[in-house]
């Protein structure tokens, strides 16, 4: 599956248009995943692109339920999508409630927001990626946005800072490839980012 990850657009889906325009014209989407905040705006992206967003709700839409998250299947294996503020992650308690929430429900990693910052990184035996926000971006990255690309025995994954993304000339691997014939390899993040940050609480 080759996804599109996207977080915290907050009624902005402007520069996630045209990101999808410029992925779907190097190669096939099969999904857009919106970790929350604003999930209104994820049946916007399904509506006007017509691809199927899987969404979960965040604190912005007024969500304060433990369950609110879905199991994104996978031929890699499971991955919970969830915000993260009911998780924690931002306010000094790092990820492992939510690496906790993720193996409890079968998951080899979780997708997740909250923070407007991007990591993408293996932590507890767990993929995580966390793909900022393209619209509000804390970061000072300028915007940013996630692909994961999975296959039957491998995960890929990037975070992409939309400028660079806007203006690179190069695709990014399709399914099951990491676009140079070797093993797709996590790219590291820094949890210290996500750590250090406190939000709304």
């Amino acid at each position: 599956m080759r996804i599109l990850v996207i977080s915290d657009t907050h009624g902005d889906c402007s520069r996630v248009c045209q990101v999808y325009k410029k992925l779907v014209s190097e190669a096939p989407l099969d999904l857009i995943v919106h970790c929350g905040d604003y999930y209104s705006d994820g049946k916007e992206l399904q509506a006007r692109l017509g691809i199927r967003v899987a969404g979960v709700k965040g604190n912005s839409d007024g969500c304060y339920e433990e369950d609110e998250f879905l199991i994104l299947e996978t031929e890699a294996g499971n991955f919970l999508v969830t915000h993260g503020h009911m998780q924690h992650v931002g306010v000094g308690f790092g990820t492992q409630r939510l690496c906790y929430k993720a193996e409890e429900n079968g998951c080899i990693g979780a997708l997740f927001g909250h923070t407007h910052r991007a990591v993408y990184t293996k932590a507890e035996g767990m993929y995580l990626m966390n793909p900022g926000s393209l619209s509000e971006p804390r970061d000072n990255s300028g915007g940013t946005f996630g692909l994961l690309v999975t296959s039957e025995n491998d995960v890929w994954g990037k975070i992409y800072r939309y400028e660079d993304f806007i203006e690179r000339p190069q695709a990014p691997p399709s399914s099951g490839s990491s676009g140079s014939g070797s093993k797709p390899k996590v790219q590291g993040g820094f949890l210290k980012r996500i750590l250090n940050y406190s939000d709304r609480f």
